[in-house]
């Protein structure tokens, strides 16, 4: 009996409303001309959507889907930011805000935090594009400055800072928002002849310089290309749980699509709100949950990617013996080889039977022992996330003394209290403790999670958001993370922590460092550290360049790598050369000639050009 393939069902139609496209009651994901983001209730329960409008426009209805409206060109996401993170008109809580800021000025000392005036497309005066298009791509391609200015950076602490202080000296030339994979080839073809770098965007949430155009003059300009038209669902195949997906799908509208067929790709990076499907294939993102399926890897069946060389395309199997994994080699590539824009995923039933508990230990070394128990004893929690005390005190689940360990356990088959229990035991014979109100057992919906539980999700989404404030008031903010062995634990981590903590000290005077246990495996932990410091106006991002050089150099000497899931680009790859086996690399640069010789696909990212291989 064949399989039923269900090609993508919605159908849009074009409303009174200029540029938005429902479809007819549901979600439509379309980037651009609408993007639909479903009630974080209504979406697993975890992922929270702060301030976006509500659709009107449904015969005339409220139609409960949470729409982003794009005035004027379609092409642009007009209420993305174009300097920070999130929306343009984002609007926190005042009250969450205000407490933030006052820790913030409790620990320096500071008696004030004031803000600088966000940045103001009409103030930016962007250079003249030093491109001439030719009339082939400028049906898809603009120079406007909300789209150069929103394509120079991606989201890290030093991008931000560089927008405060109205650094917009390197945007592209020209964005370019193809459609088709003709258009994605004509590009490739009019950049490699004319000496221009294309840079492949995603969704822009890049924290390592993953999106930013290369300096200097060896190149005549850059393009960024955005992907956002390639955003359906394409088929999907209810039998295998998979589905064919088009890369520049957001996350948001990727699990909206999936969800009546009762589907979830499960892969929820902090980002995921504005990154897509090829971005997280791209940088080999790490989603939120604990085990198992740690990486975007473990969901890809298949890739479909245009090179300067022609379309490279893997089959869609379940595992396959011939050879190395072409899936996985072009997984982390950072758009050096190729753009994608296709890919088949794995899919998994959306859990409906959750256990979950938050557990408090007086001591560090505890926390760290019962946590390695529980990754070595086969229980694979969804999330096993420990917390320092100063981040948990922060996250308002805390009392500022105790380090925080929150537990979960999730499926759609089979009951998870005796996994939370036995997790628990473990807990307990480490030092542990909780309230029985910090357990909860949950099958279907009847139950909601614990408060504690839940007020980390909500401040662990708001983050990325409370940054775009510190940064405006002079507050370095940024993270980092690694991953070390479980026997090297008590050697890396205080080594990490002491590097960064002198490095403050010597660069801003003093600074917070917080940190947590992201993803936990049999052979060790991701550590994910937070810091905070006192910036001096106008000098914050070299403020922040010397703490991330120290602290990058301590993770190499400690033996650990310059990154488990936030990628390299162009922060990391000097730190990634250090790391990396000097045949491997030649290895890496021999491909990159072979699939681009004239190295325009993000050139300076992951990988340097070998001297004289100049053209």
């Amino acid at each position: 009996m064949l399989e039923r393939i269900h090609p993508f069902p919605f159908r849009t139609r074009k409303l009174s409303s200029p540029r938005l496209m429902v479809l007819h009651g549901r979600l439509c994901g379309r980037v651009g001309s609408c993007q639909a983001f479903m009630p974080p209730a209504k979406a697993g329960g975890f992922f929270l959507v702060f301030g976006l409008r509500r659709c009107q426009y449904l015969d005339n209805k409220v139609c409960g889907k949470i729409c982003i409206e794009a005035k004027g060109d379609p092409m642009k996401q007009q209420l993305r930011s174009f300097w920070g993170w999130g929306l343009a008109d984002e609007t926190l809580p005042e009250a969450y805000i205000s407490g933030f800021k006052s820790m913030v000025q409790l620990a320096f000392g500071l008696n004030s935090l004031d803000e600088a005036p966000a940045p103001q497309l009409i103030e930016l005066s962007l250079r003249p594009s030093r491109i001439v298009l030719p009339s082939a791509l400028k049906s898809f391609c603009t120079n406007e400055t909300y789209d150069r200015a929103g394509h120079t950076y991606g989201k890290s602490f030093r991008d931000m800072a560089r927008a405060i202080n109205r650094v917009f000296d390197n945007p592209p030339d020209y964005v370019a928002y193809p459609s088709t994979e003709e258009e994605i080839a004509v590009l490739m073809s009019f950049c490699a002849e004319q000496r221009i770098a294309l840079i492949p965007y995603g969704g822009g949430s890049s924290v390592v310089g993953g999106v930013e155009q290369p300096g200097g003059n060896q190149y005549k300009g850059s393009i960024s290309c955005d992907m956002m038209k390639f955003n359906n669902i394409i088929r999907v195949h209810e039998k295998s749980r998979t589905a064919r997906i088009q890369a520049g799908i957001y996350g948001p509208a990727l699990e909206a699509g999936l969800k009546p067929f009762g589907l979830t790709i499960r892969h929820f990076p902090q980002s995921f709100e504005f990154s897509t499907l090829g971005g997280w294939i791209a940088t080999r993102a790490g989603g939120h949950f604990a085990t198992l399926y740690t990486h975007i890897d473990e969901f890809v069946q298949s890739l479909r990617l245009i090179t300067p060389k022609g379309i490279i395309e893997t089959r869609e199997l379940p595992s396959s013996g011939d050879g190395p994994d072409a899936n996985r080699f072009f997984m982390g590539s950072e758009g050096i080889f190729g753009i994608i824009t296709e890919a088949t995923v794995r899919l998994q039933n959306i859990p409906t039977i959750k256990a979950s508990a938050l557990v408090k230990f007086t001591g560090e070394k505890a926390a760290i022992e019962a946590t390695r128990r529980i990754s070595q004893a086969g229980l694979n929690p969804a999330n096993a996330r420990l917390i320092s005390a100063m981040e948990s005190f922060s996250m308002g689940i805390g009392n500022g003394t105790d380090t925080v360990l929150l537990l979960g356990f999730e499926s759609h088959d089979h009951d998870q209290e005796p996994k939370l229990r036995r997790a628990l035991s473990l807990c307990r014979e480490g030092g542990g403790v909780w309230n029985e109100s910090d357990v909860s057992i949950r099958k279907g919906n009847e139950a909601a999670a614990p408060e504690a539980s839940e007020r980390w999700k909500t401040n662990f989404l708001r983050a990325p958001y409370i940054r775009n404030t510190l940064v405006r008031c002079g507050i370095i903010t940024e993270t980092f993370e690694t991953v070390t062995t479980w026997d090297n634990v008590d050697t890396f981590h205080p080594g990490v922590m002491s590097a960064a903590e002198q490095a403050m000290r010597k660069t801003c005077g003093k600074g917070i460092i917080m940190w947590r246990f992201t993803h936990i495996y049999p052979d060790g932990p991701v550590i994910y550290y937070t810091v905070i410091a006192p910036g001096k106006r106008g000098d914050e991002v070299s403020q922040w360049d010397s703490i991330k050089a120290a602290v990058s150099d301590a993770i190499i000497a400690h033996h650990g790598p310059i990154t488990h899931h936030h990628a390299v680009g162009r922060d990391h790859q000097p730190w990634f050369e250090k790391q990396c086996s000097p045949v491997f690399m030649s290895v890496l640069q021999g491909i990159k000639s072979n699939l681009d010789p004239d190295w325009m696909l993000n050139p300076g990212v992951l990988i340097r050009r070998p001297s004289g291989t100049s053209r």
